[in-house]
């Protein structure tokens, strides 16, 4: 039995990664599944290496756009050819924290490349592998820049450092493919206290791959 992939995605600050992990926690002690958690760029040392000039680029030399494309996924071929496309083969669940989806609200709808020029890129980096489910965590702009920078630890990154512009193109490109994938991307209202959005995101999880059957927790 092969594995699901199951994508977050989303604005700056909406909390992808504290649902990443609950969601994969869940997963594990509520179905017994065996899951995996990675992201985007990065889950592998190469990933993580591409990750960290794309967010803190100290080269002295700025990115062309397209570069920033290109490298975005080259990440993404890694983690596909090395890491999600073997976990699926071998049954596990494999949740990220953002995929092909990104790429088109960031650099397509945010920065202006052409959308399907990036579908094309997005088709050859990942073989052509699609994502069961998408959950998208949707939050305004300027509410989730805000609550980005009041837990950011450090300086800002390449990407929070772009306008409050650019971010409201990025979260419209998100609701546009979320209405041309209406079957495969879930929206989920981002500005709903955590527990909430927990609790929507078990519901429709288990709407999709469990006919809403009771946790096993629950059944001891």
């Amino acid at each position: 039995m092969t594995g699901k992939l199951i994508t977050f995605e989303g604005p700056e600050g909406g909390g992808k990664s504290t649902q990443t992990a609950a969601l994969a926690e869940r997963l594990r002690r509520a179905r017994g599944l065996e899951v995996l958690v990675s992201r985007e760029p990065g889950g592998t040392p190469t990933g993580e290496i591409i990750r960290n000039l794309l967010q803190h680029n100290l080269s002295g030399e700025a990115l062309a756009s397209s570069a920033e494309v290109l490298l975005f996924c080259a990440s993404r071929a890694q983690l596909c050819a090395n890491i999600i496309r073997p976990a699926l083969e071998r049954g596990v669940w494999v949740i990220l924290d953002r995929f092909t989806d990104s790429t088109l609200a960031y650099q397509g709808y945010g920065r202006g490349f052409d959308i399907d020029a990036l579908r094309r890129i997005n088709t050859f980096a990942t073989g052509g592998l699609v994502p069961d489910l998408t959950l998208l965590i949707d939050i305004p702009a300027a509410e989730g820049l805000a609550r980005a920078s009041s837990r950011a630890a450090g300086a800002k990154d390449t990407i929070e450092r772009e306008p409050l512009a650019f971010h409201e193109r990025l979260r419209a490109g998100y609701l546009a493919v979320a209405g041309f994938e209406p079957c495969r991307i879930s929206v989920i209202d981002g500005t709903q206290t955590a527990e909430n959005v927990s609790a929507e995101i078990w519901k429709t999880v288990s709407e999709r791959f469990f006919n809403n059957e009771k946790d096993e927790k629950d059944e001891k």
